[in-house]
């Protein structure tokens, strides 16, 4: 299965045509950019999270699904709501 890249997040060519990509990609942005607002990179992240780097990177880029306790445990360290990655 093909992928690509854009703006940073991966996809599989069968990701690309899911009814939910858009907002998985919104999630995606924001995600990334709550981060570089926090001004932290990804390997600084991992370790006050306890998470791998290639964990991080994964989520980011698309190829790993963040679950719900993944996203309070990275919106707390970033100071932001839960709301604000699920904004429409």
């Amino acid at each position: 299965m093909g992928t690509r890249v854009e703006s940073g997040i991966r996809r599989s060519r069968k990701a690309r045509t899911a009814p939910f990509q858009k907002t998985c990609d919104a999630i995606l942005e924001r995600l990334i950019e709550a981060r570089q607002e926090a001004g932290l990179n990804q390997r600084e992240v991992s370790v006050k999270l306890g998470f791998s780097h290639s964990f991080l990177s994964k989520c980011e880029t698309g190829e790993r699904r963040i679950d719900v306790m993944e996203l309070l445990q990275l919106a707390e360290l970033y100071g932001k709501s839960a709301d604000y990655f699920l904004k429409g």
